[in-house]
């Protein structure tokens, strides 16, 4: 009989419910429940629903026991950065703020007053971006002074979803280290730090690693979803869940993380938070067993996502992508300019970006598609040339896992333009590499190295040469 597990894959603008078994030696995956997920306007303030969120985990698992498929173990994972800060009563403090509200600005300046950007990127390893917990907390504290006064917890996003499953109150490593609050060498938070920053200690819960046993599902969500199960943690930062899942053992290998982010890198064993690495913003974030990914945030398929919602005509993916192809317009983008975060219209700030720097301006749907796609692909092979300078490495090829190893223009464009073979699949790898952590906390792989033979074996992976 069938062990399977749950994987709770919440991202920025859509979530999913994927259970994974094992057959003759194979990972098998299925798709159970999907849901809408994205920030709302709340009095000026861009917020998360964490109620809809949590029907819709719930919803989702019960499906699985509609479908007779119950699962022995359960496990979310999310975006990062984001928390809920909650009172004596557990109940949350002020509005559930995303990453892409503009509270931060100007808090990187006032972080900076108590600790410089360089003495701070020494001690955490963490690249600068202005919606990283360690800015929200100090926006906080300026703005709203009361909810920091009578917090008790801090919790982030996937930590506080598991908390309302099974009543246990933890922070997981991977999704802490997005914090810039983690030292890289002792994998713990930062209490100095947090300290001189004026953030109250007693709101940061104990870290774990991922494939802990949270313990059961409450008697009350037990009586909701129809079934007891575990709570065990995967990686929790959906990165740290996709890299895990990327299909080979070999060293010199990169990875793109392809989705609403395009998360580019390579693993190591030790944090590089010199200068050098600084400079090139580069992140020590961490991965599963300890491990770093060290890798750039860069803007992603967020930018295609946004401008499919302002064309007048409804494109799939695919679609979009094939027109996109039979362009030739030159001009290109920065897919890190901070006006392309969060702008009232995309495709207005792709247009006026190519009017200020004097290239052609895209007019027609597939022309500002065929600029996003050439202006991230350039931005991958910068990304390559910047991280074999750091690493003192050379690298094979590139693996892309998530959904955006299905985007053919995109990957046929990355082999061209690094030079660089690309290896894309799986395009469910984040509730993929979910899936692993569980199975192997159930004894279903004794190592990462026999889980992700499994990967490779499991699902399809589609070459494009340069």
């Amino acid at each position: 009989m069938a062990r399977y597990y749950l994987a709770i894959d919440i991202g920025a603008s859509s979530g999913r419910h994927i259970l994974g078994h094992m057959e003759q030696e194979k990972m098998v995956i299925e798709e159970v429940h999907r849901f809408e997920n994205g920030l709302t306007d709340k009095d000026g303030t861009l917020c998360w629903d964490f109620n809809h969120l949590f029907e819709e985990i719930l919803a989702g698992m019960r499906k699985c026991k509609e479908q007779g498929k119950i699962p022995v173990s359960v496990g979310i994972d999310t975006w990062g950065v984001d928390f809920v800060l909650l009172d004596k009563n557990n109940q949350i403090l002020g509005n559930t703020v995303g990453y892409r509200d503009h509270r931060t600005d100007g808090m990187d300046e006032e972080v900076y007053k108590i600790i410089s950007e360089k003495v701070l990127y020494r001690r955490t390893g963490i690249q600068k971006q202005i919606y990283n917990t360690i800015y929200q907390l100090m926006a906080i504290k300026r703005q709203q002074p009361e909810d920091l006064k009578h917090a008790c917890r801090m919790l982030l996003v996937p930590d506080f979803l598991h908390s309302l499953l099974c009543g246990v109150y933890a922070t997981e490593y991977t999704e802490a280290t997005t914090t810039g609050l983690v030292s890289p060498e002792t994998k713990d938070w930062d209490y100095e730090l947090i300290k001189s920053l004026g953030y109250p200690g007693k709101i940061f819960q104990n870290i774990v690693k991922p494939g802990t046993d949270l313990g059961d599902l409450s008697d009350e969500i037990r009586e909701q979803v129809g079934y007891p199960c575990k709570v065990v943690l995967p990686a929790t930062h959906d990165t740290g869940s996709a890299v895990l899942a990327v299909p080979s053992n070999d060293e010199g290998v990169l990875y793109i993380s392809s989705g609403t982010w395009s998360l580019m890198g390579v693993e190591r064993d030790e944090a590089d938070c010199s200068e050098k690495s600084r400079r090139h913003n580069f992140t020590n974030e961490g991965g599963y067993n300890y491990r770093f990914r060290y890798l750039k945030n860069i803007m992603g398929l967020w930018m295609i996502q946004s401008v499919m919602k302002e064309f007048e005509k409804k494109y799939s993916y695919a679609k979009i992508c094939e027109a996109a192809s039979h362009e030739d317009i030159k001009s290109l983008v920065d897919c890190n300019d901070n006006c392309f975060l969060s702008p009232q219209s995309m495709t207005k700030e792709v247009k006026e970006y190519c009017r200020k720097t004097g290239q052609q301006v895209p007019e027609t749907d597939s022309q500002i598609a065929c600029v996003i796609y050439n202006s991230l692909a350039v931005c991958y092979k910068d990304t390559v040339k910047e991280l074999e300078e750091s690493t003192n490495l050379k690298f094979s090829r590139i693996h892309v896992m998530g959904g955006g190893s299905n985007a053919e223009y995109l990957n046929e464009l990355t082999a061209k333009y690094t030079g660089l073979p690309v290896y894309a699949g799986p395009s469910e790898a984040t509730a993929t590499g979910n899936l692993l952590a569980q199975m192997m906390q159930g004894k279903e792989f004794d190592s990462i190295s026999e889980a992700r033979n499994c990967v490779h074996k499991s699902f399809p992976i589609k070459i494009y040469q340069p």
